[in-house]
């Protein structure tokens, strides 16, 4: 490595490490000019990691981002050049996904309140569950109701794509799940039953692992979660040792099964077998929410900005581990839980059955946790009418975003992982900007509570619905 601490004056210079998100160091500690910015910084992470192409990167100094000269931080941050400074670097999107700030359809057509929408993985279609018992897709070119698909008998509580897109899974209170065909929305097969109560989630094995997309899994009510084969419409496995509702099930990009309970665990399963490989204990209530620092990428599978089409399962399986492996890199699959404890525990189940980290703040229940698309970030959503964001590595605490009046919902990221979405009781949409912290765009227009949020993979529309039953798309 170059020594850059030939000429260097020590009053003008700061010793500084870099160290990449996980904490692992990049290079030896160099001296920095204390007029060096963001600009530099960026060059010499580039020339230390040896890119070919200039990536972009953001810098932080204690969980704080330099976004000025190194040597104003200091001196406004009273920070001593006496120590090894240390600075992270963190790999940023190239594109860049605008902020919705207009409200571009509302179109009603759900005769009760929408309880759930979902963008298909490539973004190009749009469906929404209803206490109606439909599901509907719509046509997002011309912003009309597509298929009305009937089937269930009550309402429809969670909706799922499967990750290469072929196939639509809804889940209703009685405990029924229904298989749907999106190009005809017509249902494919009898309703799956076995579930006792109603079906509280949805997940899809991730296309890495296999292509085309034939098991999912679904939490109940009743205690249990299953697995299915869409392609041998059956219960393949039944994962039961939750003493009570199982309310959250993620399933992993290395295979495993993830289920949140109101008996206070998550628990791991591998699913092959369906055997019970660890439990993760510490919270003093119901876990609400569960969320993997991969989900993204195993929601979307292979498809990313660019809308990229396969012409094949194989072509996609590959485009899709190709880009598991470069998002999740070398550190293992991180799971954040949220609690009505009003706490959430970071965990790095592969690793360790104790939690990473405890998150408190929240004053009231955690009803939403999601992992930003780079894994960097983790927001929540809660009772107590804030959205908190955090460090998707470490737990701590970043930021409260307030400006809601009502209980938070759920939540949504922009593709890019530089905007955050989050829909309220209170009626409003709001989407804020991590970097500056701040509020960026107060979105109102519905009439009454919203229960459902999600921004498109492709970064250029937002959907939400709620208690008026109307959908609203909101572009940039």
């Amino acid at each position: 490595m170059v020594e850059m601490e030939v000429a260097v004056d020590p009053t003008k210079s700061a010793c500084c490490q870099f160290l990449d998100p996980e904490g692992e160091v990049l290079g030896a500690s160099i001296y920095l000019p204390l007029n060096a910015g963001p600009a530099q910084l960026q060059e010499i992470v580039n020339t230390l990691l040896k890119n070919e192409e200039r990536l972009p990167y953001s810098f932080y100094i204690s969980d704080q981002e330099l976004t000025i000269q190194l040597g104003n931080y200091l001196q406004k941050n009273k920070v001593s050049v006496e120590k090894t400074l240390s600075i992270v670097y963190q790999p940023q999107a190239i594109f860049r996904i605008r902020p919705v700030n207009r409200c571009s359809a509302t179109i009603a057509g759900h005769a009760e309140a929408v309880l759930s929408v979902s963008f298909s993985p490539d973004g190009r279609q749009l469906a929404s569950g209803s206490g109606d018992t439909t599901v509907r897709i719509w046509d997002l070119n011309t912003q009309t109701p597509l298929y009305t698909c009937t089937g269930h008998k009550n309402w429809v509580l969670c909706i799922a794509w499967s990750p290469d897109g072929i196939h639509l899974v809804s889940g209703s209170k009685a405990g029924e799940l229904l298989i749907w065909d999106p190009k005809t929305g017509k249902q494919s097969g009898n309703p799956l039953t076995g579930h006792k109560k109603w079906i509280t989630g949805i997940a899809w094995e991730p296309v890495h692992l296999n292509a085309p997309c034939r098991r999912f899994v679904s939490s109940s009510k009743d205690g249990d979660a299953r697995v299915w084969d869409v392609s041998l419409r059956k219960c393949v496995l039944i994962l039961s040792s939750h003493t009570l509702a199982v309310t959250c099930v993620k399933w992993g990009g290395d295979g495993m099964i993830y289920t949140g309970s109101q008996d206070c665990t998550i628990k791991v399963w591998e699913t092959s077998q369906g055997k019970l490989i660890r439990e993760l204990k510490g919270h003093g209530h119901w876990v609400n929410s569960l969320a993997l620092s991969t989900e993204y990428t195993l929601r979307t599978g292979a498809y990313d900005h660019t809308r990229k089409q396969y012409s094949s399962s194989e072509e996609m399986k590959e485009a899709a581990l190709e880009r598991y492996k470069k998002m999740k890199g070398s550190a293992p699959e991180r799971l954040i839980s949220g609690s009505d404890d009003f706490t959430m525990f970071l965990w790095e189940p592969s690793v360790n059955k104790q939690p990473k980290a405890r998150l408190t703040g929240h004053q009231q229940l955690v009803n939403h946790v999601y992992f930003s698309p780079d894994g960097q970030w983790i927001a929540s959503a809660s009772f107590d009418k804030s959205v908190k964001l955090w460090n998707g590595n470490t737990g701590a605490f970043v930021a409260a975003f307030r400006g809601h009046v009502g209980p938070v919902y759920q939540i949504s990221w922009s593709a890019d992982s530089r905007l955050l979405l989050s829909g309220s009781k209170d009626s409003t949409l709001k989407v804020w900007d991590i970097r500056t912290r701040k509020l960026k765009q107060d979105l109102p227009g519905h009439a009454d509570e919203v229960f459902a949020v999600d921004w498109s993979p492709d970064g250029e529309k937002v959907a939400s619905g709620g208690k008026d039953r109307v959908l609203k798309l909101w572009m940039g």
